[in-house]
């Protein structure tokens, strides 16, 4: 099984999704004029103004946490200990690089969220990738196959990924055996998945902006104690990453490679831009302002914080300690811990394994929020079948806890890469939708206005939308 896997992603990441989500992130980046550059500060106006709610959904801050609390996670501590280990330093530039023009592509699918999102039974918006695929190009067939790729991926397998650190994490840190930690684990996840959306955004408003900032304090400690190292430690990752330091070797094509395509593989994992997964997060806002576009800016500035802050503060970590040593087969969140206690002393290792706890339960709840999603487009809020899938997804936290990292690691990978050829294939075919989007929410801020959404303005786009939302 392992052998197959490899195989699989392999084939996915070294030929298909590098240059599938490259060439996605530099279309959008070009559609939409550099959105991500030019309008960095209003980006972060639409933040500072976007607590607003209502009783159907939840506010685009409290989006913007859930969203990053699936992003920042293991990707952020134990994936780019992974990247730096398999891809050597230059991987960090190519996660900046897709972080950077990932941006764009998630403005795209966020926007398309907010502007297909429905409601259900209980009175919540619910939206997503699959349900642009069914409303958007009339073709449920490709939302089904999205939704089943996203319930394998954030469901069942990354919750066991992040299961898998948080336990590794605690038996470093305080001898915890990991069947022991899994327990605990378990009943947590399960005390806040079956209280429902509304409660998994609530906690994710709490927990995230805190964990966050305490872990960035740290990392911004470790830099400022290692100061004068900071110069040689950016020319390491720029060198690496363009083959520059193995160009005298004669491996200068597989080392840049290795770089590239661990760097994407595991900045995509962190930001998820371009995956289709906080989209997810995205429709469930009410948008301040009005305007699907609106939640775009929010999630543009989500994807970030995630790699070019938080995955940055963990590279810095490792790279300023002398920990990488790819013989010595440490890697994971073992590596960032043993980076991080060379700095501080022993108290690192605590400090990551709490960090990673909040860090990971975080994203297992708000992964799981999702899966939920994606079983209601498949079921339409069928009561049994959600009970028998939050106990599947309890068992693989479980699973998870006590399994090997490598092979966890590779299904992620796999199930992944499908989710994302799936999306991006979504996001070009609706791309005219995009753009008008932008172009409509722009025109409005020019007259000085507040913009908000009209579907009469625009007859094709009207014709697609679900009834009761946007239209009446």
């Amino acid at each position: 099984m392992a052998d197959i896997l490899n195989f699989i992603s392999g084939l996915l990441w070294g030929h298909v999704l590098v240059y599938l989500l490259i060439a996605a992130g530099l279309f959008f980046t070009f559609r939409l004029g550099f959105i991500q550059f030019r309008q960095f500060p209003y980006m972060v106006k639409v933040m500072a103004n976007s607590r607003q709610g209502s009783n159907s959904g939840i506010s685009s801050f409290q989006a913007f946490c859930t969203s990053l609390a699936a992003r920042v996670g293991t990707g952020n501590m134990a994936g780019v200990a992974v990247a730096l280990y398999l891809g050597g330093a230059g991987a960090i530039f190519w996660m900046w690089l897709i972080a950077l023009i990932g941006m764009a592509t998630s403005f795209a699918e966020s926007a398309l969220a907010q502007l297909y999102k429905t409601k259900d039974e209980d009175g919540n918006f619910r939206g997503g990738p699959a349900y642009y695929m069914e409303y958007g190009l009339g073709k449920r067939w490709m939302g089904v196959l999205f939704s089943l790729c996203l319930i394998l991926a954030f469901g069942l397998v990354f919750n066991a990924v992040q299961a898998n650190s948080i336990t590794a994490a605690f038996e470093v840190a305080f001898d915890i055996p990991k069947h022991i930690m899994g327990v605990l684990l378990v009943i947590g996840s399960g005390f806040i998945i079956f209280g429902g959306l509304k409660t998994i955004s609530r906690f994710a408003e709490l927990v995230v902006p805190f964990m966050a900032l305490a872990y960035l304090a740290v990392a911004l400690y470790v830099s400022a104690i290692n100061f004068e190292l900071l110069p040689a430690v950016f020319k390491q990752i720029i060198y690496s990453a363009f083959g520059i330091e193995q160009a005298g070797a004669g491996a200068i094509g597989y080392a840049v490679m290795q770089a590239m395509i661990q760097g994407i593989k595991r900045g995509l994992f962190s930001n998820e831009a371009g995956m289709g997964s906080a989209a997810n997060a995205a429709a469930t806002a009410t948008p301040n302002p009005n305007h699907p576009a609106s939640q775009g800016y929010v999630q543009m500035l989500g994807v970030f914080v995630d790699t070019i802050i938080i995955c940055s503060a963990t590279a810095a970590l490792i790279l300023l300690s002398n920990q990488l040593v790819p013989e010595s087969g440490v890697t994971g969140i073992a590596l960032t811990q043993a980076a991080l206690v060379q700095h501080v002393g022993e108290w690192g290792a605590i400090f990551i394994a709490i960090a990673i706890l909040f860090f990971a339960f975080t994203s297992i709840v708000a992964n799981y929020s999702y899966a939920e999603t994606n079983l209601m487009f498949l079921e339409h809020n069928h009561k049994h079948g959600m009970l028998i899938f939050r106990l599947c997804v309890l068992g693989m936290v479980m699973f998870g806890s006590v399994s090997e990292l490598g092979l966890i690691w590779t299904m992620a990978d796999v199930s992944m890469g499908m989710m994302a050829i799936v999306n991006v294939a979504a996001l070009f075919m609706l791309s005219g939708a995009v753009i008008w989007l932008y172009k409509d929410y722009i025109s409005q801020l020019k007259q000085d206005k507040v913009p908000v959404f009209d579907p009469n303005s625009n007859e094709k786009i009207k014709a697609t939308l679900p009834k009761g939302i946007w239209t009446k």
